[in-house]
């Protein structure tokens, strides 16, 4: 689990449908999985599906940029100012 020691912990309530739980429960009970118990289960799941949205979120800023004008000449001239450079560290590999 990647929980840091000393994280302040929240607790809750679920309301879980009885198969998913059945199905986490059976996983944990089984060692099919890392989680020791199905607190962990649960936390793994919110932290790979939060992870997930994350990544989402990111890939569409730069879905974004790869449409904006603007961004697209600033990083051309960007390129082109680091060019020269670019050669000259490369020639020194």
């Amino acid at each position: 689990m990647h929980v840091r020691a000393g994280t302040r912990k929240v607790q809750t309530t679920l309301r879980l449908p009885r198969p998913l739980y059945e199905q986490a429960k059976a996983y944990v009970s089984k060692g099919e999985t890392a989680a020791e118990t199905i607190n962990d289960f649960i936390i793994a799941a919110i932290q790979t599906y939060t992870r997930i949205l994350k990544r989402r979120s990111i890939d569409a800023e730069f879905s974004r940029m790869a449409g904006d004008a603007n961004y697209q000449k600033e990083s051309r001239l960007i390129t082109e100012e680091f060019a020269h450079s670019d050669w000259e560290a490369l020639a020194g590999c």
